[in-house]
């Protein structure tokens, strides 16, 4: 039973190193690591495994990150986020970029 538990352990870590690679896949350097988060579909999680595991393990990755993590399930998609709170310059580079996206969607719409 033991070598069991092995290979389980060894699956669980490599799913948190995957999730991890992801997770930093999707922070902007200029966020300084704020920001992060992770959406997974319905398909993806299929493949990942059981559910309960893979919020187990996107947390730990999360805090691997150094992130305040949380994970939300909405219609089949699973949310991690991280909950820190933003210092203030970061959110206003962030409300800034976001700002530019707005203008140059609707620029590009008339």
């Amino acid at each position: 039973m033991p070598a069991k538990d092995e290979l389980a352990g060894r699956r669980y870590e490599k799913l948190v190193d995957h999730l991890e690679s992801m997770m930093r896949t999707s922070l902007k350097p200029q966020y300084e690591g704020y920001y992060g988060h992770l959406v997974l579909g319905r398909d993806t999680l299929e493949e990942m495994g059981d559910l309960k595991d893979v919020r187990r393990a996107a947390r730990e990755a999360g805090r691997r990150l150094g992130w305040k993590p949380a994970t939300r399930l909405v219609r089949g998609r699973l949310f991690v986020i991280d909950e820190r709170e933003v210092p203030e310059e970061i959110r206003q580079l962030a409300g800034d970029a976001a700002a530019e996206a707005i203008d140059r969607a609707r620029r590009e719409h008339r």
